[in-house]
């Protein structure tokens, strides 16, 4: 039988659920946070490394003090799709996409969501009707930094306060994780696509969504900012007809699965808008 994971049993059981809503809505999260950040944690990474199976083939080295100075490792050996044609992924994880509806709404693993759910902007949310929605679930052993998609305009970084629901398929299936969760979105305004939104999603124990600049250039395949402790998703928002998915990943991502990527792979064309 087939060992159930923390957060089947958080999500998926009575006394799971009961211990979510104290972990969420308690001080609870902040104290394993603070641990974490920490020299006391610093047992926890050779078992996170081992039970997740991590490459550190690319950090040979490199020391951390704590489990946060390990989880936000930084490696500079990223390979970047430089065609400017081409959409790259700005990170490691799964990808799913789905197209936005004309009331501005979009269906994911049993939930609606609008772009007012993640754009708190109204105006801009209007532009992204009949667009594009990719979505990318990174993995507790992906590499938690991302990149620009392409070279043009960051805006200003918008934080919106939430709570820290897993991102995993499970609880996305069960409450409307990205309407929910802690986030920050920002508008790039890029060469090759137009007009894109970009948020990052908090989940389960990450304590901080980190951009490291705003109202700046960007270049496609810089770095613009990362993740901290543990699990987290990025979704993009592109106005109508102004990409075109690989074929070889729309047939992958058909029936709401998600199929495989890493920072800077080629995932989509630039559309004739």
């Amino acid at each position: 039988m087939k060992k159930r994971s923390f957060v089947d049993w958080l999500y998926t059981t009575k006394s799971g659920r009961a211990t979510l809503q104290v972990l969420l809505h308690t001080g609870a999260l902040k104290i394993g946070e603070k641990a974490a950040r920490s020299s006391i944690s610093k047992p926890l990474i050779k078992r996170y490394i081992k039970n997740n199976n991590i490459d550190m083939s690319d950090f040979k080295g490199q020391t951390y003090d704590s489990f946060q100075e390990f989880f936000s490792r930084k490696r500079d050996d990223i390979e970047v799709d430089r065609q400017a044609e081409h959409l790259i992924s700005p990170c490691d994880g799964y990808l799913s996409a789905y197209r936005i509806k004309s009331n501005n709404s979009f269906f994911i693993k049993n939930s609606w969501y609008k772009v007012t759910d993640l754009v708190t902007d109204r105006k801009l949310a209007k532009e992204f009707v009949g667009g594009d929605c990719v979505i990318l679930r990174l993995c507790a052993n992906d590499y938690h930094h991302y990149c620009y998609i392409d070279d043009g305009f960051q805006g200003k970084n918008h934080f919106v306060k939430g709570v820290l629901h897993s991102v995993q398929p499970i609880a996305c299936s069960s409450v409307p994780v990205y309407r929910l969760n802690r986030r920050m979105w920002t508008l790039l305004d890029t060469v090759n696509f137009g007009k894109v939104a970009q948020i990052e999603i908090g989940a389960l124990l990450v304590g901080g969504i980190v951009n490291d600049n705003e109202n700046v250039m960007m270049r496609k395949g810089g770095e613009m900012g990362h993740f901290e402790l543990i699990g987290s998703t990025i979704v993009l928002l592109f106005k109508k007809g102004h990409i075109d998915l690989l074929p070889e990943i729309k047939e992958c991502i058909k029936g709401d699965k998600e199929v495989r990527v890493i920072q800077g792979q080629h995932i989509a064309n630039r559309a004739a808008f």
